[in-house]
């Protein structure tokens, strides 16, 4: 009789600490997830978001926080991950789509219709509204917003060079280095996959600092919301997994052509910082029927640095053929003379070219592209603590939103969301789920 029941209990206790750990399991199971999940493209490969019969909901672009994980740069994997044109706003990340919705919602973002382009190559314009109205505020028409970039301090000359990298980028590249150089290149999203080449010359070999010119060089006033963010969202993720991680704090518009909602979209969802400029060498017109000259590009050069040294110079500068590039070296000269101060536009205010790492030099924080950047002030632990030894993870949080992106993974359907909303992680679950094991087990016995 003793042994039927013990042998009894025993198949009781081993049946309860079976259902034990199987709860535990399934329980634990969605907090691990919930760690794991930030973004939920993070640990998926970069093939994930090329050209494919994919629905919208899974084209999620591939943010490893491994850079060795990241494919090498001028592969066929690596260029398969991004738009071949235009990109389609339909099909970017899903969270980039929410954070734009997120700062929407939030009333970070202008709402009002975008411009009209009467014909190529011609100025945008806005029907029914001022250009100069601080409601537009477009940059073409002269309006400057606060946090816009337009003039470097006193007697400094900010050097930059915009639609790169390409082919007459080689000679510009060897002559910075030569001269020892730094220069800020503002980069366009589709040049930089044609001319892999150049652009490890310019981010690798000379170590200068990468921005944004856009994926494809539109007029981006006359983008709707959704469209502004795939231009800059592609052009920042090229430029991510292409240099190790770095998230690029710079944006500057195709031919100047921003205003109050383009800004704010660049700075709410990601982070970046517009620039514009002061001086405009027209470089881009060498060799164009009516276009400028090179001596009419030298005499330029000559009056600005001969003239007021206050603001300092924000010159439009071009890598955009061998024209361009050999006006600036006809001008190094006698901007050498002048004795003005060049820096890129990156070391102007000493927080240096990316969002999570100063240089080119740095070891970057990993992060993610995933929303939005609060001026770049959004770069905050998803921990409260972290160990010195241990690298913590940062992520980009919207600016209406102080909590991490493990707060807000899920879509957050336009919802604002407080500061001040307290983050649930997955050592809590977990210690949930050992406790509601214990219960039903103690139920069970």
């Amino acid at each position: 009789m003793f042994p039927s029941a013990a042998s009894s209990l025993a198949g009781f206790l081993t049946l309860t600490l079976t259902l034990t750990l199987t709860l535990i399991v399934i329980i634990s199971v969605p907090s691990q997830v919930s760690a794991a999940i930030i973004p939920s493209h993070d640990r998926n490969s970069h093939d994930h978001v090329s050209q494919d019969p994919l629905p919208d909901r899974c084209r999620q672009v591939a943010t490893p926080t491994d850079p060795s994980s990241f494919p090498q740069v001028g592969t066929p994997a690596w260029a398969a991950a991004y738009p071949s044109f235009s990109p389609d706003s339909n099909a970017m990340p899903q969270p980039w789509k929410d954070a734009l919705n997120t700062a929407i919602q939030a009333g970070k973002i202008p709402n009002f219709p975008p411009s009209v382009q009467n014909a190529p190559g011609t100025s945008p314009s806005y029907p029914s509204l001022n250009p100069s109205s601080p409601q537009v505020c477009s940059a073409t028409s002269g309006c400057r917003i606060a946090g816009q970039v337009w003039d470097p301090p006193q007697g400094v000359l900010a050097l930059s060079f915009d639609d790169g990298p390409l082919p007459p980028s080689d000679k510009l590249y060897a002559f910075l280095q030569q001269n020892q150089v730094k220069a800020t290149h503002f980069f366009i999203g589709v040049n930089i996959i044609q001319n892999w080449k150049e652009f490890n010359l310019a981010f690798q070999t000379n170590q200068d600092d990468i921005a944004v010119h856009t994926w494809t060089h539109p007029y981006m006033t006359t983008l709707s919301n959704a469209d502004v963010v795939a231009q800059l969202g592609w052009t920042l993720q090229v430029i991510y997994n292409s240099t190790g991680g770095r998230l690029a704090r710079f944006w500057r518009p195709p031919y100047g052509d921003t205003d109050a909602r383009v800004t704010a979209i660049a700075k709410e969802v990601f982070g970046l910082t517009t620039v514009v400029w002061n001086r405009d060498t027209a470089d881009w017109t060498l060799g164009l029927p009516g276009g400028t000259s090179p001596q009419a590009i030298q005499a330029n050069f000559q009056n600005w640095l001969s003239g007021p040294r206050t603001p300092g110079l924000m010159i439009l500068e071009h890598e955009l053929s061998p024209g361009s590039v050999q006006a600036f070296m006809t001008a190094f000269p006698l901007i050498k003379q002048s004795n003005w101060t060049i820096k890129s536009v990156a070391e102007l205010d000493g927080q240096g070219a990316y969002q999570n790492v100063e240089n080119a030099t740095g070891q970057p924080t990993p992060v993610s592209i995933t929303a939005g950047g609060n001026g770049g002030a959004g770069l905050i632990s998803p921990t409260s603590s972290s160990s010195s030894s241990t690298q913590s993870r940062l992520s980009i949080t919207s600016s209406s939103s102080q909590t991490s992106s493990s707060a807000s993974a899920a879509p957050n359907n336009g919802v604002k969301k407080s500061s001040g909303t307290p983050r649930l992680h997955a050592s809590h679950l977990t210690l949930s789920a050992y406790a509601l094991a214990l219960t039903v087990t103690l139920c069970l016995i």
